[in-house]
């Protein structure tokens, strides 16, 4: 349940900080870059959720 928290919420702030970034140079810059940000957002959230199972 803690996982798919984290995921969910990751996925939103960093996908939220992409498009924030992204959007200043387009609309389809934003949404790629806010596709990026929701990836590395995953990425943490699953280095985070296995150093807190440990």
């Amino acid at each position: 349940m803690m996982r798919k928290i984290l995921n969910i919420t990751s996925i939103l702030v960093f996908g939220w900080i992409g498009w924030k970034i992204g959007s200043y140079f387009g609309f389809m810059t934003g949404y790629f870059i806010s596709g990026l940000g929701a990836m590395i957002g995953v990425y943490i959230a699953w280095k985070l959720s296995q150093k807190l199972t440990d």
